[in-house]
């Protein structure tokens, strides 16, 4: 026979004092002399009570849940499925040492954008939210912008919203720039892009990245060398045959899934990764080094970017301090084949 499980009244009777003392020993919250901590601790002890996670909400009025909202469809998230894993994995490192766990938000071809943002809020699952793609993210912030109650940090910098708003970065454009001067360095002048969707705010920083630095050499901005991708393998594919033709001797591409897609769109066409044309990529995912040639990269800290914005979360759900708080991570070249630096380096007078 099962023996009927303990309540808070149940542990309050037995240990002799209130319900409301209980609670406060159980969350550890509130003052409670020694002397009822202990009676109330040696009955938890003896029954093997352990509040459920239920019980636990309803007197915290707290779910132990943070939600990561990814505004996009799955298939994209798939298909960048290295970046939005490191991201995963940097989260719930951090929620698993705090207790948390999380729930997952993704929004759906058939429901409309205030069905999915009434979808997140409406039943209270969870105490404070991630948006991790700035992908439609327009129409969120300002729904949520009208429940100021619900914490938020976001894995981006948004332009319109950013001085609103918590949020956990890079620092896109000087990013891009160092990647673009690097090319510059190299002799390479022709420089195309294939960007993210220009109305992401990590496009539009890498692009302006791009631009600073060509005006920096002196090299006209050329609108023809400029390909809108979607941070996907098609993308960068379809981006580089747009780009065949006009006469280009680099590519940057807004991040290494759509690098992948653009080298083997040149490969198909004769030309030569890095002879003739020179590759960067952003990101850093874990197979740049299986590709060849191996793909020289931003390296930007995916992992640490999911892990801090987490922190961030914990302690603005803890403390909701009323001035949003920035972050900024470092990011760096990592110099392999697909930029030509070995090459130049062989063909560099002595």
């Amino acid at each position: 026979m099962n023996t009927p499980r303990l309540n808070l009244d149940d542990i309050a009777h037995k240990a002799g004092v209130s319900r409301a003392t209980v609670s406060r020993v159980i969350n550890n919250k509130g003052y409670v002399s020694d002397d009822k901590r202990a009676r109330v601790l040696q009955v938890i002890e003896q029954e093997g009570f352990a509040p459920n996670q239920a019980a636990r909400t309803l007197v915290t009025k707290r779910t132990q849940n943070i939600g990561i909202v990814i505004p996009e469809q799955i298939d994209i998230i798939m298909d960048d499925g290295r970046y939005f894993s490191s991201l995963l994995q940097g989260i719930t490192e951090v929620t698993y040492e705090h207790d948390y766990g999380v729930v997952l938000w993704l929004s759906h071809q058939s429901e409309s954008d205030e069905q999915f943002y009434k979808r997140i809020t409406r039943n209270r699952l969870t105490d404070g939210l991630l948006l991790m793609s700035a992908t439609g993210a327009d129409g969120l912030l300002e729904y949520l912008a009208q429940d100021a109650a619900t914490p938020l940090v976001t894995l981006f910098e948004h332009g319109r919203f950013g001085g609103q708003t918590h949020f956990v970065t890079i620092d896109n454009v000087e990013a891009a720039r160092n990647a673009v001067d690097h090319l510059l360095r190299l002799g390479r002048r022709r420089i195309a892009v294939i960007t993210g969707r220009i109305t992401h705010p990590d496009a539009q920083g890498r692009l302006q990245g791009y631009k600073l630095a060509l005006a920096a050499a002196g090299i006209g901005f050329d609108p023809q060398l400029v390909v809108e991708g979607l941070y996907t393998y098609d993308s960068g594919y379809e981006g580089a045959q747009k780009l065949i033709g006009r006469g280009f001797d680099a590519l940057f591409a807004g991040n290494d899934t759509s690098a992948v897609g653009a080298i083997r769109a040149l490969n198909e066409h004769g030309l030569r990764v890095p002879e003739d044309v020179a590759v960067i990529g952003f990101d850093d995912i874990a197979g740049a080094t299986s590709i060849r040639p191996q793909l020289t990269t931003v390296h930007q800290p995916v992992r640490q970017i999911g892990a801090q914005a987490a922190r961030l979360l914990l302690e603005v759900i803890a403390e909701r301090p009323t001035q949003p708080r920035h972050i900024l991570l470092p990011t760096h070249l990592v110099v392999r084949q697909s930029c030509g630096a070995e090459l130049a380096s062989v063909l560099t007078p002595r």
